[in-house]
């Protein structure tokens, strides 16, 4: 028996450290390709985006004195210069719709969407007489693509001049007249999308953002505001964000919901493996005691073995297939590789009924308890204790001692 018990223990012990070296190679697979990955992404679909609000400026000449030596003499002279001067912007009306599309890249979902956006910014016109003005707006990422840009000025559409940094138009003002200046392009990014009120502390009158997005799952990050209103819309979310006098250094932004990812998860699971296995070689012990049935420690490394089996065809298969797919997969094979082989050690009913049912539990709704987030440790803690309490009440009454020591001159029995 002890000797047994020895076996069971380094065939438990070399499947773990399997299970840790497939688990690293999942990591290492996943983490080490996403730098990649993420770039290529990035290069044909866009990166996150943080749009800044447009500037409008126009160039003043103003009459300077200067001071300058002239033979050892001090001599005043008066000289013209140009100054480019800001207007302050009075209110912005800004209209952003968000559709998120998640993309798979190796072990990888990536958060990409769609996004369109549109908004009207009133500026003053302090000036007194005819006057050029210079609009620029920034673009909120350089690797990304603009589609239908528009740039008008109460009404009429302006030429549109592009550089590096964002794009510009100029237009003439009569004195002292308004300036209703919209914008609206389609473009494309990852993960995130912010709208960044302005460097530092911004203060801001008059501000209305309304977004809608095509996903439930909406997350704020730390340094973003919460919206003032929201209103759930079919599968997505009407927000707004309205403010007569704000002063603040955060921003508006919205964080893209991540799809379950297939490498970790995997990765997880594998990482996990042992305690999975523990729990289904306890089982295997305490009711072949309770029935008389003398397995073999070679037996028990054919059973490690499926179990691991799962877990590698699970690490690849998640390249290929979803993961859920996948899981039933490696569960169907799993359990057919299980239950097949005990079927001709014990009998079919010991395989499809004992052994089988505490595989299910033990290595596929244990590997599943992965996949509800934040109830993952909880779900395994209460299936532990189901587990202890039925086991307790089954073996309450046996008589260890004497039962171990008859085990070793038992025939083996035919239960088939």
């Amino acid at each position: 028996m002890l000797r047994h018990v020895a076996a069971l223990v380094f065939i438990f012990v070399c499947t773990t450290i399997a299970w840790m070296i497939l688990g690293s190679t999942i990591m290492y697979r996943t983490h080490g390709s996403d730098e990649q990955l993420r770039g290529r992404v990035g290069s044909t679909w866009g990166t996150q985006q943080e749009q800044a609000p447009p500037t409008a400026t126009y160039r003043q000449t103003e009459q300077v004195s200067e001071t300058v030596q002239e033979q050892g003499k001090p001599v005043t002279r008066r000289r013209q210069i140009e100054r480019e001067i800001p207007l302050q912007l009075e209110s912005s009306r800004i209209n952003v719709s968000l559709n998120l599309e998640h993309r798979q890249k190796g072990l990888l979902w990536y958060s990409t969407y769609m996004v369109n956006f549109a908004a009207d910014y009133k500026f003053p016109n302090p000036s007194d007489q005819a006057t050029k003005f210079s609009f620029r707006l920034p673009f909120p990422s350089q690797r990304a693509v603009y589609d239908g840009l528009v740039m008008q000025l109460n009404g009429g559409t302006l030429p549109i001049f592009t550089n590096d940094t964002g794009a510009v138009a100029h237009s003439s003002l009569k004195p002292g007249e308004a300036v209703l200046f919209h914008v609206a392009y389609r473009s494309q990014g990852l993960n995130s999308w912010r709208y960044k009120l302005a460097d530092g502390v911004a203060h801001v009158r008059d501000f209305a953002v309304a977004m809608r997005t095509n996903f439930k799952d909406i997350d704020f990050a730390d340094d973003t505001l919460s919206p003032t209103s929201k209103q759930p819309i079919g599968d997505g979310w009407n927000l707004n964000w309205r403010y007569s006098d704000l002063v603040s250094g955060f921003q508006i932004g919205m964080t893209m919901p991540e799809k379950l990812q297939p490498g970790p998860l995997a990765g997880e699971i594998s990482y996990f493996a042992p305690v999975s296995l523990f729990f289904f070689f306890f089982l295997m012990f305490i009711i072949t005691t309770l029935r008389n049935i003398d397995l073999h420690p070679m037996n028990y490394f054919f059973l490690a073995t499926a179990f691991f089996a799962f877990h590698l065809l699970l690490a690849y298969l998640v390249d290929h297939v979803s993961i859920h797919i996948a899981m039933v997969i490696s569960s169907l094979v799993s359990i057919a590789l299980v239950v097949s082989y005990l079927r001709l050690v014990v009998g079919i009913r010991f395989a499809a009924l004992e052994a089988g049912v505490a595989q299910l539990i033990y290595l596929v709704v244990f590997s599943y308890a992965f996949f509800w987030k934040g109830f993952t440790g909880l779900s395994i803690t209460i299936i532990s204790i189901i587990t202890l309490f039925i086991v307790m009440q089954a073996t309450g009454r046996i008589r260890w001692s004497e039962k171990l020591a008859s085990r070793s001159g038992l025939p083996v029995p035919s239960v088939r």
